[in-house]
């Protein structure tokens, strides 16, 4: 299912690098949140990504925004690789492939004929404002490329 500017967001809850319940509904009337897919721990394209969001962090909370990045790795995965890269946003485990897969963001072969993983999270950007709607969508089908984040800090701009 593809999900498009203006959808609501579908909910979720899921385990953090914490190993605490995160919401996306409890951000609802309090703050815009960015959503950030990507597909495994310890691989370089991520590390990039999660990174520069992390050293560009104070942007999204000038912009009023949580940052929630998602993957399929275990909250246990995600607990060292956060605390060995100093990440201050939370890391949520879709151990069970099912958000990727309700917000369209899930390889059905990852890698095909060199692992040929089987759902793993697409490269992805969602902005979903205070009232849960979605208004920026980036699934990349390449995850060697990184999100658009000029366009995900424009499309928080107009939020404001």
């Amino acid at each position: 299912m593809r999900l498009n500017v203006g959808d609501l967001a579908p909910d979720f809850t899921l385990k953090s690098d914490s190993f605490e319940n995160v919401t996306l509904s409890s951000f609802h009337g309090k703050k815009n949140v960015v959503l950030v897919f990507f597909p495994l721990i310890n691989t370089s394209p991520c590390e990039k990504e999660l990174c520069a969001i992390r050293d560009d962090i104070e942007s999204y909370e000038q912009l009023d925004t949580q940052v929630l990045a998602i993957s399929v790795d275990s909250s246990f995965a995600h607990k060292l690789w956060s605390d060995q890269l100093n990440f201050n946003f939370p890391l949520l485990s879709d151990f069970n492939k099912e958000v990727s897969a309700r917000y369209g963001a899930q390889y059905d072969i990852f890698l095909p004929g060199k692992f040929d993983y089987h759902g793993v999270a697409k490269r992805s950007a969602f902005v979903v404002d205070k009232d849960g709607i979605i208004r920026y969508a980036e699934v990349l089908e390449d995850g060697a490329y990184e999100p658009n984040y000029d366009a995900i800090k424009e499309a928080l701009k107009k939020l404001m």
